[in-house]
């Protein structure tokens, strides 16, 4: 058994579905979206009226179908709060999504005038960080990079929320591939992927659950029905692996995925451990290439969005693990503290009483 403080067990509670499966959807992405939106209106710097119009669609149609809904404090969270309901999960977006790059590698830091503090008091139910990481870059990178999650975990803990952790890996410079928007490496080595997991798995960093990506890249990965016997097997251990390393409740990220490939991916994700997905792109980016017609974008969310949607929602329902019932918590999880002595026992913000 397992005791998880109040406002952890209440928050990851909240992220769920009744049967204790995250099936959450991100709207939070900045740079995809402003990029996209630059090329059609063939301007400089996307507008905030343009951006607040995506992300109204997406959070209105799409929350409905979400255990939870991971918004940006920019845009998503002032336009398109009104659209989540106040049974559903809600997380906040806390790392900028302009990072340094440097040449012994990326530099992650928080979003400015926002706070893990400000998550809390805003009613946000999770705080979500997004912290690019090569376990080969140089040490002084590696140590910086974890400094950062470090503070954001310490932070979670004192305002006792969940802390929602998304690890990406990227190309170093003179590799090929090179890309600085928020899509999977295609060069990518499993490696990579499983030791970044488990430099981070440490419970110094204090991280509740983890969004993963795909430890082999999605666009090859092969068919779990279709494909070869051995490369079938040689992903599913990757898998396997991925969740023995997490070591707590762990979601699966769709980083520009196909739809058809976000699903096999999932297919292994479930069988290896996950409690489910967060994912955004998989789900609504064929809808977002009909930008700036928002009728159609609306039109093609209902027709193939939500039914994509369903199908996630249905795998989970079938293979996912429940968060409860990960190999972390022995069991059973209880909230700490309880019984008569709560009160005593129960610290938050600082207090020591």
């Amino acid at each position: 058994m397992t005791e998880l403080s109040a406002g952890k067990l209440w928050g990851i509670r909240r992220l769920a579905d009744a049967g204790g499966r995250f099936k959450m959807t991100a709207v939070d992405q900045r740079p995809p979206i402003k990029n996209y939106v630059k090329a059609r209106r063939n301007v400089d710097e996307a507008s905030y009226e343009d951006m607040a119009a995506v992300k109204i669609i997406l959070t209105r149609e799409l929350a409905p179908y979400s255990s939870a809904m991971l918004l940006d404090p920019h845009v998503a969270y002032p336009q398109g709060l009104e659209y989540v309901s106040p049974a559903q999960g809600l997380i906040a977006t806390l790392e900028n999504s302009i990072f340094e790059e440097t040449p012994r590698g990326r530099i992650s830091s928080e979003i400015d005038n926002w706070s893990v503090e400000k998550i809390k008091r805003s009613g946000a139910d999770a705080v979500k960080v997004l912290a690019w990481y090569r376990p080969d870059a140089a040490p002084d990178n590696c140590a910086r990079q974890q400094a950062y999650v470090r503070k954001i975990g310490e932070e979670c803990k004192r305002y006792d929320i969940p802390f929602v952790f998304e690890l990406l890996v990227y190309p170093l410079p003179g590799e090929a591939n090179q890309t600085t928007d928020y899509i999977e490496h295609k060069d990518k080595h499993p490696d990579l992927v499983l030791k970044s997991v488990e430099a981070f798995a440490a419970p110094e960093f204090g991280i509740d659950i983890f969004k993963l990506e795909s430890p082999v890249p999605a666009a090859s990965i092969a068919d779990p029905d279709n494909g070869d016997p051995d490369e079938i097997k040689r992903t599913q251990d990757l898998f396997d692996e991925l969740g023995r390393l997490a070591g707590r409740p762990w979601v699966m990220l769709s980083a520009g995925a196909g739809m058809t490939e976000f699903k096999h991916v999932l297919r292994y994700a479930f069988k290896g451990g996950a409690s489910g997905y967060l994912a955004g792109r998989a789900i609504w980016w064929p809808a977002f290439q009909l930008f700036p017609d928002l009728d159609a974008m609306t039109a093609e969310l209902r027709a193939e969005g939500v039914p994509y949607m369903a199908e996630l929602s249905h795998l989970a329902d079938e293979a996912a693990t429940p968060w409860f019932d990960n190999p972390a918590f022995d069991g059973s999880v209880e909230l700490a503290g309880k019984g008569g002595g709560f009160r005593a026992q129960y610290a938050g913000f600082g207090d020591t009483k």
